[in-house]
């Protein structure tokens, strides 16, 4: 091990909290590289860019269970890049399909801002009633809101 790091100091290196790091150790992401006499564990330098690897996996919207994939990968000797390429491509898609969805979320939110006058009572609120899912579907037009 290049160097002896206290949890607190893996994780601070790391940009992560401590709960963080046992989250990580419990999903077999990370191991502490050594044991003080105590039964403190010690990371090193592999750790904290094992734990940035992750970190800024998340970033790009990887789940756990696919960040473990990469990094078995990351590790594996003779592994074809294509692997993770795929594995990008994959995350790639979800990204393009969410964005897809939150599209038809914006457009919906702004039909319905569209319908209220904003001049009403909450009771007959074209909003809330499509919230609430008892209301006919919301036509385009100002309604008293």
């Amino acid at each position: 091990m290049n160097s002896a790091l206290t949890i607190g100091k893996a994780a601070q290196l790391a940009g992560v909290n401590i709960q963080t790091l046992h989250y990580y150790e419990r999903r077999g992401l990370l191991r502490p590289e050594g044991r003080l006499e105590s039964g403190y564990r010690l990371y090193g330098d592999e750790s904290v860019r094992r734990l940035r690897f992750i970190k800024n996996a998340q970033g790009l919207g990887f789940s756990l269970e696919e960040i473990a994939r990469l990094l078995r990968l990351r590790v594996g000797r003779g592994v074809n890049c294509g692997k993770v390429r795929r594995q990008a491509q994959a995350r790639l898609d979800g990204v393009r399909r969410k964005i897809m969805g939150l599209k038809a979320i914006e457009k919906t939110l702004q039909r319905l801002i569209r319908t209220c006058a904003a001049k009403g009572t909450t009771d007959a609120c074209p909003i809330l009633e499509a919230v609430d899912g008892a209301a006919r579907p919301v036509k385009t037009g100002n309604h008293r809101c």
